[in-house]
Formats: C-alpha cells, sequence, structure tokens
C-alpha cells in the first residue's frame, strides 16, 4: 500500500442542529485496513459521509486521497467505494443489472463495467446467483451484494459502515475474510463497527471516537500491548508471587494465573530471577495484550 494518507482531518466539526455530532476533531489517517469504532451515536457515520461529501464540514478541513472534500468532491468520488449500513438495494434488480449499473456510474464503458461486475460477483460468492432478483437474497447475500457495488469501479478506498451487520456467526466470517482480501487488490477500507472484535480481526490501525471526540487513534500493535507480563504457575503460584513483590513488582492473581507489573525494570528479568530462586514450574509467560474493548473502556473512564 502507498505510504500517503488516505484521509487527513482537521479541525472538523459537524452539528445536528444543536447536537454536536464531530467537535474539532483532526486525524490523519494511513493507507491499510482502518478500524473506526466507537458505541452507536460516537459520530462513525457521521465522519465516513463528511469523507463522501454528503454531509458539509461546519468547520475545519477534510482531504481524502490528497484532495479537498470541499472543491474535488468528484474526483473523490470517482475513487471511493461507499457501503451503507441500512438496506439500500433494487429488490426488482437482479445482482448482475445492479452491478453492472452500479460499475457504470463508476465511470466504466458498459464491456468493461459487465466484466467488472461479472469478476466481482464472483469474488465475494455470488457468481451463482447473479441472475437472481435482489429481494430474495437472504441478509449475508444482501451484504456481499453491497461490498460488491462498493468495488466494482476498483476504488482506492472502500467505506465499509457495519459490514456484519445481522450476520450469523458464518456470514460475519465470510464477510471479514473478503475485507482483508480488498488489500491485495489494492484498496484501502476504512471500517466502521461497534463490534470491536471484527476490528481486531481485520484492521492494522484503529481510531475510536467517542461522543465526537478522539479518544486513540494509531496502530493496533500500539493500542493492544502492555508492560505488563503474565505467568501461568504450575502449583502453588505463592512463593513466585512473593519472591516478585520482593523485587518491587505489583502482582495480582487469579487462581495459577499471575500479573506482573514493574515499575522501572525489566518484569522479564524479574519473573526469569523470581522463578530461579523458587523453582516453580512454568505453564505460560508472555507479555500481557489487551483487547481494543480494555482500551476503549479505559480512555471512555478517563484511564
Amino acid at each position: 500500500m502507498d505510504a500517503t494518507p488516505v484521509v487527513v482531518v482537521t479541525g472538523l466539526r459537524f452539528a445536528y442542529g444543536e447536537i454536536v455530532a464531530i467537535d474539532g476533531i483532526s486525524i490523519v489517517v494511513p493507507a491499510g485496513r482502518i478500524g473506526l469504532v466507537g458505541a452507536n451515536g460516537a459520530g462513525k457515520t457521521t465522519l465516513l459521509k463528511i469523507l463522501l461529501g454528503v454531509l458539509p464540514a461546519a468547520s475545519g478541513s477534510v482531504e481524502v486521497l490528497g484532495t479537498n472534500v470541499a472543491t474535488g468532491l468528484l474526483d473523490i468520488r470517482s475513487k471511493v467505494g461507499w457501503m451503507p449500513e441500512g438496506d439500500c438495494l433494487p429488490p426488482d434488480q437482479t445482482a448482475a443489472d445492479f452491478l453492472i449499473y452500479a460499475a457504470e456510474l463508476g465511470g466504466l464503458p458498459t464491456r468493461a463495467a459487465r466484466q467488472h461486475a461479472s469478476d466481482v460477483l464472483g469474488l465475494v460468492g455470488l457468481h451463482e446467483e447473479r441472475f437472481r432478483y435482489i429481494g430474495e437474497f437472504s441478509t449475508g447475500m444482501k451484504q456481499r451484494a453491497k461490498l460488491a457495488q462498493a468495488i466494482v469501479h476498483d476504488p482506492q478506498l472502500v467505506l465499509l459502515d457495519e459490514p456484519t451487520a445481522g450476520l450469523d456467526p458464518e456470514g460475519r466470517e465470510e464477510m471479514l475474510d473478503l475485507i482483508v482480501r480488498l488489500e491485495g487488490f489494492g484498496i484501502n477500507a476504512i471500517i466502521s463497527s461497534h463490534v470491536l472484535t471484527d476490528i481486531e480481526r481485520t484492521c492494522d490501525w484503529v481510531v475510536m471516537l467517542d461522543g465526537g471526540h478522539v479518544l486513540r487513534s494509531g496502530p493496533m500493535t500500539d493500542l493492544s500491548t502492555t508492560d505488563e507480563l503474565e505467568l501461568e504457575i504450575i502449583g502453588d503460584p505463592t512463593p513466585v508471587v512473593e519472591a516478585l513483590r520482593r523485587r518491587g513488582g505489583s502482582v495480582e492473581v487469579s487462581g495459577a494465573e499471575v500479573r506482573l507489573k514493574l515499575e522501572g525494570g525489566d518484569p522479564f528479568v524479574a519473573a526469569r530471577d523470581a522463578l530461579a530462586e523458587t523453582g516453580a514450574a512454568l505453564r505460560r509467560l508472555g507479555a500481557r495484550r489487551t483487547t481494543l474493548e480494555d482500551v476503549f473502556m479505559g480512555e471512555d473512564q478517563g484511564g
């Protein structure tokens, strides 16, 4: 993927009347698969619609793929795909006809549009159903059709709003697999979701919104890595716990699992020395990793 940011937002504000949905945020979104997370009402969909130019910014500036939304909207829309959350597909059209139409709207000539429609329907697993009316589709098939129309014109960036909404576990996994595959076609993706495990599964960067503010923005690895260790002791962990505390460690114990945090020192060295001193047997040792939910709840509570 290109190292150039796909989105640059500076001082962005938007309100629905008296209700402020986006409150002066500034973010730089790199290329790749980006998770946009937050509770319902956090401002995720509003931000996506501003990136598309559907909603006008009250103040601030927005650039998508290096082009300012205020002055180059048509250029942006030719390079961006959009998968909305709601059920928006025409029920009385076949998947093939609808995808050809979407490709032509994206600027492809008719012959190329037909080929792209066929290829993309195969990619999302709808080749056998391409001549069925969309109104007969299941929820999972409709979601895949919405993804197909978002990428049929070979965009550089797709905006996916709750792409796994309404899907059963199998359908969810299939959709997440498709999203991961987009990078192989040179397509960047911003995935908006309140399902944090979906973002952990697919994304390498995350932007957290809450109440129209940015809580965090950064690589998944930075957000999920801690300076704590987790040890699983075979047998009674008490001697190890006492040895760790003598070395200045802050220790929490849950059964055989021991969590260690050490200020001003290497926790791996402290754990090694404590294990050597006590002769305790170890089943597992590693850096503790947090989930996005841990990070989000910590930020939301001012942690």
